[in-house]
């Protein structure tokens, strides 16, 4: 599992804004950002991911600090899923990460 803290809220550029990244073969990519409250439950979503929907590639776990909060108890956990084929379903991952009280964030 890779941990990425960036300064502030970022998510891997090369995307346009529909969250898709492009391939080199001009393709399109899918990306799928989950919002969890805390580090703990981005990790086992990310741990989950494998096995309940057979990603391959491993999630980024991004710390989203909120605006103005030095504490990191205060800070939101994203779990940055690539969909190369596009064939993830976005309600069942909202529904995964339902479990653990976060959402899939709209594209």
């Amino acid at each position: 599992m890779s941990f990425w803290w960036p300064s502030s809220f970022s998510i891997p550029r090369g995307t346009d804004n529909r969250g898709r990244a492009g391939r080199e073969n001009g393709g399109v990519s899918e990306r799928h950002v989950l919002v969890l409250p805390d580090r703990d439950a981005a990790e086992e979503v990310a741990q989950e991911l494998p096995d309940r929907f057979g990603v391959g590639e491993e999630p980024q776990l991004v710390r989203d600090a909120l605006a103005g909060e030095d504490d990191a108890e205060d800070a939101q956990w994203l779990v940055v899923v690539e969909d190369p084929e596009g064939r993830l379903d976005p309600a069942a991952l909202d529904a995964l990460a339902a479990e653990y009280e976060g959402w899939l964030e709209a594209p």
